[in-house]
C-alpha cells in the first residue's frame, strides 16, 4: 500500500488504468472533461504494474482492479462509483476541492 500512497501523494487525481480498458478509458475522458489534468497509470504498461494492481485488490478491495480512482490522495473507489458521483452532481465539487479544476 505504500506503493500507490506514494503514486498518488501531492497530485490531485489519480487514476490506475489499463490500456485496453473502455470502462478506464470512460472514466479519464469524465474526469478530463471537467478541465482537470489526472496523472495516469496504465498498469499493463509501467514496470511494477502487477505489484500496484495487487495492492489495489489486496489493500483496497478493488474488484475489478481497474479503473481505480484517488481525488484528493483520497481513494474514491472504481467506474461505478465515480460514475454515480456524476450522476448526483458532486463529482465537479469533489475535483474542485482536490484543486484539480478552479471553476
Amino acid at each position: 500500500m505504500d506503493m500507490v500512497r506514494r503514486l498518488v501523494a501531492d497530485r490531485p487525481v489519480v487514476i490506475f488504468s489499463r490500456s485496453t480498458c473502455y470502462m478506464s478509458h470512460s472514466i479519464k475522458t469524465l474526469i478530463s472533461s471537467f478541465g482537470a489534468n489526472p496523472t495516469v497509470y496504465e498498469l499493463d504498461q509501467i514496470p511494477n504494474g502487477k505489484q500496484v494492481e495487487k495492492a489495489l485488490v489486496q489493500q483496497l478491495g478493488c474488484q475489478p482492479s481497474v479503473p481505480a480512482v484517488f481525488i484528493g490522495q483520497e481513494f474514491v473507489g472504481g467506474d461505478k462509483q465515480v460514475m454515480s458521483l456524476q450522476v448526483k452532481n458532486e463529482l465537479a465539487p469533489l475535483l474542485r476541492q482536490a484543486g484539480a479544476i478552479w471553476i
